[in-house]
């Protein structure tokens, strides 16, 4: 019986666990390297909502993705992916600490993992994964911008 009573108090102090904060990905970020102009922009934490979206310049064509962190009705905080409008991809926050984030999900086909990590005023993100068992990561090193702020010409 006891054992089954520490099991109910961890569960619900598991469940109870408030939200990592995020706060620290706010704002406006721009990646004027590797030829491309990347802009990532994200809402402060509004009622476990955090919505973002990515604009990518490179070779005169554009790309876009919009996301979202939100908790799922399962609890579990969860970055959900929309590259170019396509259908919504869950990532499940596996680590997090101060200014550091890391969501998975295995079962996509890539990437597998979403990481950011910010240091002062720069926003590392990175996507990683395998695809046709080779593994690859695409990585972006954002500074923070005043909005709508554009790559020098």
């Amino acid at each position: 019986m006891a054992l089954l009573t520490a099991l109910s108090a961890a569960a619900l102090i598991q469940a109870a666990a408030p939200a990592p904060d995020l706060s620290w990905l706010a704002g406006y970020w721009l990646d004027c390297s590797q030829g491309r102009e990347a802009s990532e922009t994200w809402s402060d934490p509004r009622a476990g909502l955090m919505v973002g979206h990515t604009v990518t310049v490179r070779n005169g064509r554009s790309g876009f993705e919009f996301a979202r962190i939100t908790r799922l009705q399962d609890g579990a905080l969860t970055y959900v992916a929309q590259p170019a409008g396509a259908a919504p991809t869950p990532f499940r926050l596996i680590e997090s600490g101060p200014q550091r984030a890391v969501f998975a999900n295995p079962a996509n086909d890539f990437p597998h993992r979403i990481l950011y990590q910010r240091a002062g005023d720069v926003l590392t993100a990175r996507i990683e994964g395998a695809n046709d068992d080779e593994t690859r990561s695409v990585e972006w090193n954002f500074n923070k911008a005043e909005l709508n702020a554009r790559c020098p010409s």
